[in-house]
């Protein structure tokens, strides 16, 4: 599952997995304490995450 970054006005920047065609729209950290009102979060735009091909197969011999 990737993981996505999001931003709550109370918490900051968090990340949490789910599936990509799921969308996050309350903070789960306000969902848990009881004291708090749910506050709405936005989708951050970061990077990816890097893809490193390891093992013996096709990529240790230079893609060929």
């Amino acid at each position: 599952m990737p993981t996505y970054l999001y931003e709550c006005p109370i918490h900051g920047e968090f990340e949490h997995q789910h599936s990509i065609k799921e969308e996050l729209e309350v903070c789960p950290i306000c969902e848990k304490e009881a004291s708090l009102t749910p506050q709405k979060v936005k989708r951050l735009i970061c990077s990816g995450g890097t893809f490193i091909l390891s093992g013996s197969g096709w990529a240790s011999s230079g893609y060929s």
